[in-house]
């Protein structure tokens, strides 16, 4: 049994054959009018577009360093370069703050109190060593010493005396005496006789006979002490006498003297070379002793001291030479001494310097002073531009080096560094550095590694 296909409708041609036999259709049967060409065009122009938008969104972008080196080929930089060299050690330098201060200061006044009646100088004035500088009121010391001065005459004359022994009209008058009083004791002895001899014939009294004993005792008294004084002095004065009125004379001596002392002192003087300071009092007040009367600062040779971190003053060595600045000018000193104990504020010793002595007229106690100090390391590395340097990820550094290229170019290669220093415009570096290599220093910010450069 077989089937048989349905025979399939085949397509009418309703156009022909509307058109043959002029068959009127219905609206919905009408065939729509064909496409006009511009309207396909732009529908094209539209999808190119697009398709060509999506394949850019989708492509990786490239980098500006790729960028730059896809043109490298046709972009030669000139740039500018330096030929490194190693070094095995470098110096630096670091100004440490001080102050200039005075060798010496004093707060100078009088040993002993009284009226104060001249002040001979002024505040800022330069006075050398034993420059008066005040006075006091010394009217009753003058005095005490013209009647000390007195007193001293008389004893020195009357030592000259002693030392001298009697002269000889005195003892001419001292024997003259002795025989005066013999002569009288013989005629009161002559007279006792008789009277002795008038009592016993009842002739006197007995008052008479002891007035007559009585004169003879008296008369014999006188003459031992006259011929004593006489003896005295035909054997001159006895040393213990002279030695005592030595002593007095002496005495006097060292009271005048004292006096004197104390008269020199009611003026005050510099006791060395220095500038006055302050000026504390006037004319006319009465002190204390040891009270302040001028503040003076020596300005022979001044002085400079620095604090230094423990390991920089243990290098320090005494007598050495140093520069110090001071204002704007720079001076030579000398290392005095290191203080040996530790400021425990600041944790430094502290270092004397001594200026020289044609300092002392330009600077001033109170000024800042500065020191330099250089150190020396021993490190190995190279000198570089600080221009030189480019900052890469992670705070590395490294630089650009000038390497040759295969063909008649040179081209740039970035090397890794290390800063070990800086000084000013330079840093001190090491790394994948050679000696010799060409490294450029200026405008680091256009480079990428492999570009072709040309060095001026």
């Amino acid at each position: 049994m077989s089937l048989k296909k349905s025979p399939q409708a085949e397509p009418i041609d309703t156009s022909k054959e509307n058109a043959q036999n002029h068959i009127k259709l219905p609206p919905q049967m009408k065939p729509k009018k064909p496409v006009q060409n511009w309207q396909l065009a732009i529908a094209t122009v539209i999808l190119l577009g697009l398709g060509f938008v999506l394949g850019q969104k989708f492509q990786p972008q490239q980098t500006t360093e790729a960028k730059v080196l896809a043109n490298k080929q046709t972009n030669i930089l000139p740039v500018k370069t330096i030929a490194i060299e190693a070094v095995q050690s470098y110096s630096t330098s670091q100004t440490y703050t001080g102050e200039v201060t005075a060798l010496r200061t004093s707060e100078v006044g009088f040993e002993r109190g009284g009226k104060l009646t001249e002040v001979l100088v002024e505040e800022g004035d330069r006075i050398s060593l034993g420059t008066p500088l005040a006075k006091l009121d010394t009217a009753n010391l003058e005095a005490q010493h013209q009647g000390l001065v007195a007193q001293k005459a008389q004893a020195a004359a009357l030592l000259a005396e002693l030392s001298n022994g009697a002269r000889t009209e005195k003892i001419t008058a001292a024997q003259a005496k002795v025989r005066d009083i013999e002569q009288q004791l013989k005629l009161e002895q002559l007279k006792s006789s008789r009277r002795e001899y008038l009592y016993g014939e009842g002739a006197i009294a007995r008052e008479e006979l002891d007035e007559i004993a009585f004169n003879q005792k008296a008369l014999a008294e006188r003459l031992v002490n006259a011929q004593s004084n006489l003896a005295e002095l035909n054997n001159g004065t006895r040393v213990e006498q002279i030695n005592a009125q030595q002593a007095a004379v002496d005495r006097l001596s060292a009271e005048i003297e004292d006096l004197d002392i104390t008269i020199a002192k009611s003026t005050l003087k510099s006791p060395f070379d220095s500038i006055v300071s302050a000026r504390n009092l006037d004319e006319g007040t009465v002190i204390q002793p040891g009270q302040s009367i001028l503040r003076l600062v020596e300005n022979a040779q001044p002085k400079v001291k620095v604090g230094l971190p423990i390991l920089v003053a243990n290098k320090m060595q005494a007598g050495s030479e140093q520069q110090v600045t001071i204002g704007d000018k720079k001076y030579s000193a000398r290392v005095s001494s290191i203080l040996p104990e530790v400021n425990p504020a600041t944790r430094t010793r502290t270092l004397v310097l001594k200026l020289s002595p044609t300092a002392a007229t330009q600077v001033s106690p109170k000024e800042i002073a500065r020191l330099n100090v250089t150190h020396t390391n021993k490190t190995d590395g190279y000198w570089l531009p600080i221009t030189a340097l480019v900052k890469g990820d992670r705070d590395l550094w490294s630089c650009y080096a000038v390497v040759a290229n295969d063909s008649n170019t040179s081209r740039v290669e970035r090397r890794l560094v290390e800063v070990l220093e800086t000084d000013g415009e330079r840093v001190l570096v090491r790394g994948t550095l050679k000696a010799g290599d060409a490294i450029v220093t200026d405008g680091t910010q256009r480079l990428v590694s492999g570009q072709l450069v040309s060095m001026d």
